[in-house]
């Protein structure tokens, strides 16, 4: 073959080979850059009391989730109840409802209940952007000082919440109160 024939060869095969790894690539495995890092600020609406102003700062103060989450979301609806019973366990979540329809989002709460502490409403993303937000359900995990340990993409399972949270839940609470 001449080299005219074997560049263009190289390069479809080069490309093809970027996408099968891409494809090998499990997006709840992609790293934040947040990880250790002080929770983003935000200034938004309560969703469930519209003329209360939330701020990461109610957010902060113990171990706590932050379960960023929108009706529209079919994910979402499969983890809520495992939320539902982390709240009962008494683990603080407080939520970021993403790129949702305040109505939607409250309805969603009334069907399934209402595990949040807090709920920020971020009907146009900004917020979830500066999060880091990929797609919903995205979970995090905040010390007491407001800082994110642990990110989680995709929906919460009891094996997810199990090896992931629950562990690291303690270890935080343990140095908080030291």
């Amino acid at each position: 073959m001449t080299p005219k024939i074997l560049l263009p060869f190289a390069g479809v095969l080069a490309v093809l080979g970027l996408f099968y790894l891409g494809l090998q690539v499990d997006s709840r495995e992609l790293p934040s850059p947040l990880i250790d890092r002080p929770a983003p600020a935000f200034e938004l609406q309560s969703l469930t009391e519209p003329d209360r102003t939330l701020t990461e700062q109610d957010f902060i103060g113990e171990v706590a989730l932050v379960n960023v989450f929108a009706s529209w979301c079919s994910s979402c609806w499969a983890e809520h109840s495992n939320l539902v019973e982390l709240e009962r366990r008494g683990i603080t979540i407080h939520g970021l409802n993403y790129r949702d329809e305040r109505p939607a989002a409250l309805r969603y709460l009334r069907r399934g209940g209402n595990p949040y502490t807090h709920i920020a409403f971020d009907p146009r993303g900004d917020a979830g952007m500066e999060w880091g937000v990929y797609a919903t359900p995205e979970t995090f995990l905040l010390d007491a000082n407001g800082r994110i340990r642990h990110k989680h993409v995709g929906p919460l399972d009891a094996q997810v919440i199990r090896e992931e949270f629950l562990p690291r839940i303690e270890q935080l609470t343990a140095e908080a109160a030291s």
